[in-house]
């Protein structure tokens, strides 16, 4: 038992050493680290949790599997190890493996009511391993149980057409029947019902098309608990976006009013619309914009034309050309948001950031809304969006950049408008968990904002390093992404390890100064301050912050917590110098005077402290005329002046006190005063006198002959009897 007390302190040696050794990414030192916390505690599951990761990262892939396993088997109801090792597993190219131990987790999580975590790892089985038909049905199963009809609607809509595939019709009816139990007038699953009835094959783009034959697990028997990862009505999407949805339209919508009018089909302009239409099917770019210009000029100015001469300008990266048309797609509802679609990406080529955030933005909520199944719910999408364009206004170009980005990949392939609505939930989940997050969920990938939860769920079950580890990953997937870096300054904060978490604070602030979000970057200083409120070096760099943006008012609020810092810490010099600073500033910006009298008291204080009255005299006589109100001020120059030997100033400024009580009709401040400096100076015949006067005045005549007596007994000691006679 002797060594027990030695062999936890080289634990947590060796373990503060690899979270510093992680903190620097210097992995093989890390592991050294943790290899020797393992040695010191060989049960350890923490231990051996972080020894994993820092394998992971150093890419020993077979060690880190075989150290989560070992981790898995000292806490087997920890599903992280299981979790990491089926990342490694993944990595190795042993997808089979990794499905089988994802499954493994989902339940592990399933099992402690953790039905979110759960989904998340089933969907990672079928990505790694499509086909795994009981896996989707238990997918839709929980969808369904969460209260998610659309997700659950498109599971089934998907595993009817797997359920196809492998000759099982009367089972994809089944799963189809399940999403119209949902959604009773959902047209996808109705149009897939009509199919299969008639015996008509659902398209391979109706489903996931990752899965093949061969990859389908035999099912003997629909369990009820399907789950689709595409919906029938995503697939049949332009695989353009909404820009390709918008153009095919637009054609149509051109062909429709030329052939429906007789005289302007044998007009000219009639004529070049049908030829640019044919040139514009056919590929033939500069001929097909030569046909449609040819009709702008002669009065055809259909929202449809400029649709199309907008994206077949675009086509040839005439960017400017493209914004002058797509700007007057107007009174066509049908097609604005294929027109925002490209304005979104011309203004992204022109290097516009913020005019293509704010058209991508729009082009989402009017895909959103379109989907909507009723003016409520659409009017509902759309307040999503708009709580999101506010939170543009104030970003910076990098966080706008990753938007775009994630935005132009939402709006292609196949699938977009599936992956919009998804897009939607968790922008939903962020305005009511926690609407700083919004932009952070707009930037990223759906996976990264599951590692994001993870954190939390981490922290708020105090499990730092978990957290850390996790947040360390996030940033090595994505290294620019700064919520998970600021993750990590607070999880080093209640770990107790400030001093690095103040660096990574700071790292975080320089970083959106250099993204010029200079509003933000305040913020995050603010909040280091709090955390170390003593830092000078911090206050001081705050301080030239505030100065560049001349933020005159918190600049002084700044100096004068700097002048604070300096005298908590007994740096008395400059916390003078520093006070001084602050009045001059004070009195630049005409500052108020209840600022001013604010800093004269501090400096007051710190004069005590230092034991030189004259400077605390002189700056509580600043303070009085000021405010002459301002009791503290008072009281301390009667005091004052007692102590420099001028009593005869003190009685003056007790007086001016008295005079100034008197005008208020605070008799009971008189009484405390007078009573309060007699107890103080029992020897002062002038302090006595004014006591006796006003307790004769109050008719408390007792107390008033007391005073008296004690006033001629003093007088009658210092031999003035004249004075004693008429007392």
């Amino acid at each position: 038992m002797a060594d027990q007390p030695n062999v936890q302190a080289t634990y947590e040696e060796a373990m503060n050493t690899g979270h510093a050794a992680a903190w620097d990414q210097n992995w093989e030192k890390a592991i050294g680290a943790y290899m020797m916390a393992v040695r010191a505690k060989p049960n350890d599951p923490a231990a051996h949790n972080s020894l994993g990761l820092a394998l992971l990262q150093a890419r020993r892939l077979q060690d880190a599997l075989k150290i989560y396993e070992r981790a898995h088997a000292l806490d087997p109801d920890d599903p992280v190890p299981l979790e990491k090792s089926a990342d490694v597993l993944e990595r190795l190219g042993r997808l089979q493996d990794a499905a089988q131990q994802y499954m493994t987790v989902a339940e592990t999580y399933l099992a402690q009511h953790d039905l979110e975590k759960a989904i998340s790892n089933w969907e990672r089985a079928t990505r790694v391993t499509p086909g795994l038909i009981k896996v989707h049905q238990k997918l839709a199963l929980a969808y369904e149980r969460t209260g998610d009809k659309k997700q659950a609607v498109r599971e089934y809509l998907t595993l009817a057409g797997n359920f196809q595939r492998i000759g099982k019709a009367d089972t994809a009816i089944q799963a189809v029947e399940r999403a119209l139990r949902l959604e009773p007038k959902n047209p996808q699953a109705l149009n897939a019902l009509q199919a299969l009835r008639a015996g008509a094959e659902l398209t391979r783009e109706a489903t996931d098309d990752r899965l093949r034959m061969k990859d389908v697990e035999a099912v003997d028997a629909f369990e009820a608990d399907p789950f689709a990862a595409m919906t029938l009505e995503a697939t049949q999407a332009d695989p353009r976006g909404p820009i390709g949805e918008a153009v095919e339209l637009a054609l149509e919508q051109l062909a429709t009013d030329i052939f429906s009018n007789e005289m302007m089909m044998m007009q000219q302009s009639g004529m070049n619309v049908i030829q640019a239409i044919e040139y514009h099917r056919q590929g033939a770019i500069e001929e097909a914009i030569g046909a449609y210009q040819r009709a702008e000029s002669v009065g055809v100015n259909f929202p449809a034309l400029f649709m199309n001469i907008g994206d077949l300008m675009i086509q040839r990266e005439r960017w400017k050309e493209a914004i002058s048309y797509l700007e007057r797609v107007q009174n066509a509802p049908q097609l604005m948001a294929g027109a925002n679609h490209g304005l979104g990406i011309a203004y992204k080529e022109l290097g516009k950031t913020r005019q293509a955030t704010t058209c991508l933005i729009k082009t989402m909520q009017l895909v959103d809304m379109k989907m909507a199944i009723s003016q409520d719910e659409a009017g509902q999408l759309g307040a999503v969006y708009d709580q999101l364009l506010n939170r543009t206004r104030n970003a910076d170009e990098k966080t706008l950049s990753a938007m775009n980005q994630r935005f132009f990949g939402l709006l292609t392939g196949r699938d977009w408008k599936q992956r919009v609505e998804l897009t939607r939930h968790q922008l939903e989940d962020a305005i009511t968990d926690d609407p700083e997050r919004l932009l952070d969920v707009a930037s990223v990938s759906p996976e990264i904002i599951q590692a994001m939860n993870r954190i939390d769920s981490y922290m708020n079950n105090r499990r730092y390093i978990l957290a850390l580890d996790e947040a360390f990953n996030v940033v090595s997937k994505e290294p620019d992404y700064l919520a998970a870096h600021l993750k990590i300054g607070q999880v080093l904060v209640q770990m107790n390890r400030v001093h690095q978490a103040i660096e990574k604070y700071n790292l975080i602030a320089e970083t959106y100064i250099a993204r010029g979000n200079k509003a933000r970057a305040g913020e995050i200083l603010n909040e280091v301050i709090k955390i170390a409120p003593m830092d000078i070096r911090l206050r001081q760099t705050f301080i030239e912050f505030l100065e560049e943006d001349e933020k005159w008012p918190e600049i002084l609020e700044q100096y004068i917590s700097l002048a604070d810092a300096y005298f908590e810490l007994g740096d008395h010099n400059n916390s003078r110098t520093t006070y001084n600073q602050a009045i001059q500033l004070a009195q630049r910006i005409g500052a108020d005077k209840s600022v001013v009298i604010k800093i004269l008291h501090r400096l007051a204080d710190l004069d005590m402290t230092r034991l030189e009255m004259r400077g605390a005299f002189r700056n509580y006589e600043n303070i009085k005329n000021l405010n002459p109100a301002d009791e503290k001020a008072r009281k301390m120059l009667i005091e004052l002046n007692f102590r420099l030997s001028d009593p005869a100033g003190a009685i003056r400024e007790l007086d001016a006190l008295l005079q100034h009580y008197a005008k208020e009709r605070n008799g009971r401040a008189i009484l405390e005063l007078l009573e309060g400096w007699v107890d103080k100076r029992p020897n002062d015949e002038g302090i006595r006198s004014r006591l006796a006067a006003v307790y004769q005045q109050i008719k408390r005549n007792k107390e008033a002959l007391e005073q008296l007596n004690a006033l001629l007994e003093l007088q009658l000691n210092n031999g003035r009897h004249a004075d004693a006679c008429q007392t």
